[in-house]
């Protein structure tokens, strides 16, 4: 995947997806009430975006001189590709522009740049900004964008799923703070979830079990399966589940205790089948843990070793759970050595079933 062309991940039509306004909103507010100063005099960048009407550009715009941003820069990468080569039409925005050049604009990237607001009115509009084209494609990995990483304070965008290794692997290497939208079997990534459990990264604010709708493309392709809303706000949407937000800045849901039960009273009162009424919890074959398959059945009261599912994370708070490894989803894996010796099986068993993705956790004494 690391080899994935840009233009393929990010343009194919059926990959094009646009976060909504009120997602960024609501990811970023968790962050001010946290910490109302967190991005003051920071340089925020924005790539992989389409500055002309995204909405990351125009949330972080909008709100430059309430955040007390010190600049501002989004790039995009350049319109034409294999799937749009030939089809591109400019915006009204860019062709009434002075520097606007028919053809740089499909195949060069744009860099939209704020650090003022030059008509003293503290409303952003189209005079306040700054626009020009890249001298490449604006792809991240280009030594131009690189260079405006290197600048940023924070980095801030939704990378197209399948360089999303590749993408964290760059922020990561000039230490950025940042805030992604990633899929949730991420986690296990072997790129990511050491980051994890070094409470390096962690988990945004927003619940991503109810999944995300994304703004695509009129010509987009719903799959004959797709059974959600179609169209938000008049436009239209496709929902993708299992998203979440990664963030190394921090935000107070993550500091929340999760409320619990003992085991005693979970297996006499859980909602879930697979618990109440049980003698006890399962126990893998292969491994000194107990099998907890849901997030709100983890026992207060226990002391060892427990498998809880990926989702756990949303409710994760470094203060009360301790993170020790997860399912080796990849090569060897994260258990760090907890496995049975003479298991020769990348995955916890139950009764010789496998189990799907765990990360292995234990209370804080």
């Amino acid at each position: 995947m690391a080899n994935t062309n840009l233009a393929d991940a990010k343009r194919a039509k059926n990959d094009e997806f646009y976060t909504q306004y009120a997602d960024i909103e609501k990811e970023i507010a968790a962050y001010l009430d946290f910490d109302p100063d967190v991005f003051r005099g920071k340089t925020v960048l924005l790539p992989c975006d389409d500055p002309e009407w995204s909405a990351f550009t125009r949330y972080f715009a909008q709100n430059f001189e309430r955040l007390g941003l010190k600049k501002l820069i989004s790039t995009s990468y350049a319109a034409e590709s294999k799937t749009y080569k030939g089809t591109y039409q400019p915006t009204l925005f860019e062709t009434g522009a002075p520097q606007f050049d028919p053809k740089k604009t499909t195949i060069q990237g744009k860099l939209f740049t704020l650090t003022v607001d030059r008509t003293g009115n503290h409303v952003i509009d189209a005079d306040d900004l700054d626009w020009g084209y890249l001298k490449g494609d604006g792809d991240f990995r280009s030594e131009e964008v690189r260079r405006l990483r290197d600048e940023a304070d924070v980095i801030i965008t939704n990378p197209p799923f399948s360089l999303f290794r590749e993408f964290l692997a760059w922020i990561a290497e000039a230490e950025k703070q940042f805030v992604i939208i990633g899929n949730m079997n991420a986690i296990t990534y072997k790129e990511v979830f050491p980051l994890i459990k070094e409470n390096k990264i962690w988990l945004g604010a927003t619940n991503f079990n109810t999944g995300m709708y994304f703004r695509v493309p009129p010509e987009f392709i719903y799959a004959d399966t797709y059974k959600f809303e179609r169209e938000q706000n008049g436009e239209k949407v496709n929902r993708v589940p299992g998203v979440c937000w990664f963030t190394n800045l921090d935000h107070g849901k993550r500091h929340q205790p999760l409320p619990l039960m003992t085991m005693e009273d979970n297996l006499k009162y859980s909602k879930h089948k697979e618990i109440q009424g049980k003698a006890g919890y399962q126990r893998y074959d292969n491994y000194d843990a107990i099998e907890v398959p849901f997030t709100d059945s983890i026992p207060s009261d226990y002391e060892g070793i427990m498998g809880v599912p990926i989702s756990f994370l949303d409710k994760y708070s470094p203060e009360q759970f301790e993170i020790l490894g997860a399912t080796e989803s990849e090569g060897k894996g994260f258990s760090n050595g907890l496995w049975n010796n003479t298991s020769k099986v990348s995955q916890p068993l139950v009764e010789t079933k496998k189990i799907y993705k765990r990360i292995f956790i234990k209370h804080k004494k």
